[in-house]
């Protein structure tokens, strides 16, 4: 079953770049991607399939089409180009580091090494944290941090083995921690966004833009905090980090429905036409096998994790996948992008088929995407 859907995301993952050359694809509201320009945050998730089709078939169509919108990454970020944000490592992880993994291309690691810079210009050191959105001073934003972040600090990680520059980890580190102790809550939940006084550091009050409600606990971030922890653990080997990802894995698989694929937010009232979000479950179940690397075959935490795996990625494959719609553009369908907002409530997620095939990947044959370099 993993082989062939593995198969099917190749086949769309060529048309697509056969369709629509040097175009990156945007979410919509009418189950189809909009193709144009990079200038979101999510565009690196495509390059990140190319590179995985291309790990996968060695058809060097996908290598020379993932070097070409490289190219793409290097003048957004030499101009700076809607990079006003937090998510360079969504960005530049699985396009530029992902170069220097799979190609050894040099132009990839200069490439990630200048990205990191960048991603260093939003790290507040009166805070110390990484600024999520807007300029610093931002009366509205200046002082807020999202789980999201978790993920685009591995970039800082890395550059700190590269470079052995102690302010890459330092900053990378000293958000880990603010995001442990003010993100993660006490019933192993997370807030989306987290608000500090810009001008001490003094925390302030957990809240939303994405959730449900300020309180709630929005199924992405969830997911993100499975991940981003085990990777900041990979990186760091601080065990704190480690039992956080499982933590806020167990509290996921506990909250999910009967078919093990979440719903957009675990508080919000489920009815019909509630929205689901199989980005969220393609991205846990990531951070699920990125845990189970660090777990003893016997260690009961990985029995559940794979469990867990096994059936939410059967459940995504079976039900959510476009495997027998082959029309299709996208991997699997019921993403969920900013339901509050009414953007993208059921549709096809970049990230979600990018996660999707990271994972069906990670389950036959160990590659495990973009976000460190492998031994």
């Amino acid at each position: 079953m993993w082989e062939q859907a593995i198969h099917d995301a190749v086949v769309k993952t060529r048309r697509n770049l056969e369709r629509h050359p040097m175009k990156f694809p945007h979410i919509t509201q009418d189950q189809r991607y909009e193709w144009g320009e990079s200038t979101d945050w999510i565009e690196g998730f495509y390059t990140g399939m190319v590179w995985l089709c291309y790990e996968h078939t060695k058809d060097p169509f996908f290598k020379e089409t993932a070097l070409v919108q490289m190219d793409d990454f290097k003048t957004r970020l030499a101009v700076r180009k809607h990079l006003d944000h937090h998510d360079i490592g969504f960005l530049y992880l699985p396009s530029a580091l992902a170069a220097w993994i799979v190609d050894g291309r040099n132009e990839g690691r200069e490439l990630a090494l200048k990205a990191a810079d960048h991603l260093m210009l939003r790290f507040r050191e009166g805070g110390q944290y990484i600024q999520a959105w807007g300029p610093k001073g931002d009366e509205k934003n200046g002082g807020r941090i999202i789980i999201d972040c978790m993920m685009n600090i591995p970039l800082l990680y890395w550059a700190h083995q590269q470079t052995g520059e102690e302010r890459y980890f330092n900053a990378a580190i000293a958000h880990a921690e603010k995001s442990r102790r003010y993100l993660m809550r006490g019933d192993d939940s997370s807030y989306h966004t987290f608000y500090f006084d810009q001008a001490d550091g003094t925390p302030v009050r957990g809240g939303t833009h994405q959730g449900y409600h300020d309180g709630s606990t929005w199924t992405r971030g969830q997911a993100w905090a499975i991940y981003g922890f085990a990777l900041s653990y990979r990186y760091t080997r601080n065990p704190l980090y480690l039992e956080t990802a499982k933590r806020a894995a167990r509290y996921f698989i506990q909250h999910l429905p009967e078919d093990h694929v979440a719903y957009w937010d675990f508080d919000v009232p489920i009815e019909a036409g509630t929205p689901r979000d199989s980005s969220a479950s393609a991205i846990a179940a990531c951070g699920m096998l990125e845990i189970m690397e660090f777990l003893a075959e016997g260690d009961a935490d990985r029995a559940l994790l794979n469990d867990a795996v096994q059936k939410s990625m059967s459940s995504l494959v079976r039900s959510y996948s476009t495997m027998q719609e082959p029309e299709e553009e996208g991997l699997i369908k019921h993403g969920s992008y900013y339901v509050r907002g009414g953007m993208g409530p059921d549709d096809y997620m970049v990230w979600g088929d990018y996660y999707y095939l990271e994972a069906l990947m990670r389950l036959t044959s160990g590659i495990p995407g973009y976000w460190y370099e492998r031994a």
